[in-house]
């Protein structure tokens, strides 16, 4: 579950491709906002 989570994260970044401190800092908040929204999904199904 790890891997895919840094692999998620990893592709996050290299497909968004920020220009500033203020751009990454962005792309960390959408990366966090998956990863809540893709565990959400999996605690309701349990």
């Amino acid at each position: 579950m790890k891997k895919l989570l840094i692999a998620s994260v990893a592709a996050v970044f290299v497909l968004t491709g920020c220009n500033t401190v203020k751009g990454f800092g962005k792309d960390v908040s959408k990366a966090g906002e998956a990863v809540s929204n893709g565990a959400q999904k999996v605690e309701k199904k349990l």
